[in-house]
């Protein structure tokens, strides 16, 4: 029963530690948004989304509210929103959004992951023509003609339309067209399990599964750091 109960409890407090930094992130996904457009969602597609994806991860509902509460009020210090740039190991390429209000530390955890597991760190839109920046949105699939909707969604900026591993359907739209096509499957009814801005590799760098180890230990690193809201790469594991 001990050992039973300790892998339990250890997959438990993962958990809870997943959910930890997940709820962290969303609140300051939904800080900028405030910040940038107002608290009012309605007017707001940023804070729409973000509040999409408090649902998706079942933050709670007084969570999403104090912290648009905690945003909107003047004496909240701002976060800023800043990039970095890296080589990881083996020629893959890194590509780190943040949100801080402290960048001096934020910088220096970055470069410590990175350049500790020999990485070493870019300049300023070195690597930005690696990764094309799409919009992405997780639906259910819906009880409607797809090819039709495929063909609706090409007039907002359809990239792609697939289906999902968890049966859902995955589409991809142009960067500029994300809120006209946000705002399209609203008016539709159409339920969104999460959407977002992400950056897809335009090619990707071959490394073997051992190599592939040493990478994801510097992502893992990035991910689990308060101040880093999403990490994109090239990596390709070789069959």
């Amino acid at each position: 029963m001990g050992r039973i109960f300790e892998k339990r409890k250890n997959r438990m407090f993962a958990r809870w530690d997943s959910m930890s930094r997940a709820f962290t992130k969303i609140g300051k996904e939904i800080a900028i948004a405030v910040k940038l457009a107002g608290p009012d969602p309605d007017s707001n597609p940023r804070l729409r989304m973000a509040m999409q994806t408090a649902r998706t991860h079942n933050m709670p509902k007084d969570r999403v509210e104090n912290a648009i509460k905690k945003a909107s009020s003047k004496d909240e210090s701002g976060l800023e929103e800043i990039t970095y740039e890296a080589y990881a190991p083996h020629g893959v390429a890194l590509f780190v959004e943040t949100a801080t209000n402290n960048p001096t530390r934020t910088v220096a955890n970055v470069r410590n992951y990175i350049t500790k597991h020999g990485g070493s760190m870019a300049t300023e839109g070195a690597l930005g023509f690696l990764f094309e920046r799409q919009g992405v949105f997780q639906i259910v699939k819906v009880e409607r003609d797809l090819d039709e909707l495929e063909l609706e969604l090409i007039d907002h900026g359809l990239i792609e339309m697939f289906e999902g591993e968890e049966g859902d359907l995955l589409v991809h739209v142009q960067f500029q067209h994300f809120g006209e096509a946000q705002k399209f499957l609203e008016e539709k009814k159409i339920e969104v399990k999460s959407a977002g801005l992400q950056r897809l590799p335009l090619s990707t760098v071959e490394v073997t599964a051992e190599h592939t180890v040493t990478v994801q230990k510097i992502i893992d690193l990035l991910e689990e750091d308060e101040d880093v809201q999403h990490v994109y790469h090239n990596m390709k594991t070789a069959e």
